[in-house]
């Protein structure tokens, strides 16, 4: 098995994942865990994840320096590589000359690290500091313009070292970086499958839950739909399914999600809760984006619990919540480590302290493209899995500023106009997530000769594979152009419309 040691990095998880792919098992740990717990696992090799902090941060996260004395294949990634670059002696530049997004990376040297690799590749930055120097018993294999040791490794001691991020979709020869320090460095055997994961997740649930009963929020969302349907397959009737309609969703929503779940699913038990004004009445006056999602997350569940008392006159066994948290929800939260840095609360993960319910996220380690995955094993139509990701607090998020009633129904009718046109155009299937944002400011226009005063409106659309990095999908000018003309036409009170081309990182893919 691999070690990853996470040191709060966003992507510590998801390499795991990606050494899981490549058929050995590896396991996600604290920075900061024991030699003698360490020498129990037995690893073949042991990764160091990336991180936010800086290595010469007063609370840095820190591990003992004697793993780099194990005998034990060591890689550092990002904030990994300058931990390795400063316990061996060499010289870490703090704060410098950052990175981010798309860099190329000239190949000096392969070594064993970067066999396969060509001289000139792409690579996935995000970092402040960066090793300039290394003792003599160092190798450097590659650069950037910026980082002159993006790349090295130590073969007698087994030491090695990328600045950049190989485990994320957007560095292409990652995997091989990966696969080359599992097998050709650690000497790891291909001997872990996945197995029949459903299986497993469904017997987890039957004996978390046992005869009780599970209330759950169904969005029609790939995650929620998923989870639902393994909770379902755990316990049939014994779930309730509720839509709940803050008035935050957009146009045709509930009419979708009513056909998917009780003609599609074949769900025994569905209910749809207008709790709109409820929502909308409560932010008002709002404009800060982390209090929207903690009002939206508290309102939800208020919903759910008047729901179980409800219910509770007929059904008095329901215990639980269920919700579809992925993995990213908890990271960009900063639920799995101490270290990490929080991007922004996710309003299932901003709960009331006290709560009548039990949360069950059958979910909450697993990433967008696995739990599709997991959905084709569960015979989910494809067009629910193949959906596009759409946030919990819905439309809130995607209003910048305070959510008025005025500009909701504008981003409804653009937001529709888009998918629309994606969809007829085909490049619908090609975007990993598509959206249109209402931007508060206005702007002076001239329509029919006559001065206008409006709204601007902005496209995002985003190709990625787990939504831990994001690259702007490239659509034809043509395409935007006549969604563009559309939406002004169309939609009273647009006059401008934009289109969003930054990545993530640095960027996030929603704008709150």
């Amino acid at each position: 098995m691999i070690l990853v040691l996470d040191f709060g990095g966003q992507y510590a998880h998801i390499i795991a994942r990606r050494i899981r792919e490549l058929g050995v098992y590896s396991d996600v740990k604290p920075c900061d865990m024991s030699l003698s717990e360490i020498g129990k696992m037995r690893p073949d090799g042991i990764v160091l994840s990336g991180g936010p902090s800086s290595v010469y941060d007063h609370n840095a996260p820190l591990m003992n320096k004697k793993v780099l004395d194990l005998k034990i294949p060591v890689l550092g990634i990002c904030y990994g590589e300058q931990l390795i670059g400063k316990y061996a002696g060499g010289t870490v530049l703090a704060g410098k000359l950052k990175e981010f997004g798309k860099k190329e990376m000239i190949v000096k040297k392969n070594g064993k690290l970067l066999k396969g690799l060509s001289k000139k590749e792409q690579v996935w930055m995000s970092h402040g500091d960066l090793v300039t120097e290394l003792p003599k018993d160092f190798e450097i294999l590659a650069s950037t313009d910026t980082c002159r040791i993006a790349a090295f490794e130590n073969e007698k001691r087994k030491l090695y070292g990328i600045q950049f991020h190989a485990e994320v979709a957007h560095t292409p020869s990652g995997m091989q970086i990966l696969k080359n320090f599992v097998f050709d460095v650690c000497r790891a055997k291909k001997d872990w499958q996945i197995g029949d994961l459903p299986k497993k997740l469904i017997k987890e649930i039957k004996k978390e839950v046992g005869s009780k009963s599970v209330i759950m929020g169904a969005s029609g969302g790939v995650d929620s739909t998923v989870a639902a349907t393994l909770l379902h397959k755990a316990i049939g009737s014994r779930l309730y399914c509720v839509f709940v309609d803050h008035g935050l969703i957009r146009k045709n929503e509930l009419e979708e999600v009513k056909e998917y779940f009780e003609k599609k699913l074949s769900f025994r038990h569905f209910f749809a809760v207008d709790a709109s004004k409820m929502f909308l009445e409560r932010l008002k006056g709002i404009t800060d984006p982390e209090e929207k999602r903690k009002i939206i997350g508290h309102t939800f569940i208020e919903v759910f619990d008047n729901k179980v008392t409800e219910l509770e006159k007929k059904h008095k066994d329901i215990k639980f919540l269920g919700q579809g948290t992925i993995y990213p929800d908890r990271i960009e939260s900063a639920q799995p480590s101490k270290y990490a840095s929080k991007i922004k609360s996710h309003h299932n993960l901003t709960l009331p302290e006290k709560m009548k319910l039990k949360v069950i996220e059958p979910l909450k380690e697993f990433y967008k493209d696995e739990v599709r995955t997991l959905g084709k094993e569960l015979k989910i139509p494809d067009e629910i899995l193949n959906r596009h990701p759409f946030p919990g607090p819905g439309l809130a998020i995607r209003i910048l500023g305070e959510v008025a009633e005025e500009r909701l129904k504008i981003l409804k009718e653009a937001d529709y106009i888009f998918i629309e046109e994606l969809k007829n155009s085909g490049y619908y299937s090609k975007t990993w997530q598509a959206f249109a944002a209402l931007i508060p400011v206005k702007t002076v226009g001239v329509m029919g000769d006559a001065r206008t005063y409006e709204y601007i409106i902005t496209l995002r659309a985003v190709t990625s594979l787990d939504a831990m990095t994001a690259d702007w999908a490239k659509l034809p000018q043509e395409l935007l152009e006549k969604i563009s003309t559309r939406i002004i036409n169309e939609v009273k009170g647009v006059n401008r419309v934009l289109y969003d081309i930054s990545q993530k990182p640095p960027a996030t893919i929603e704008y709150e």
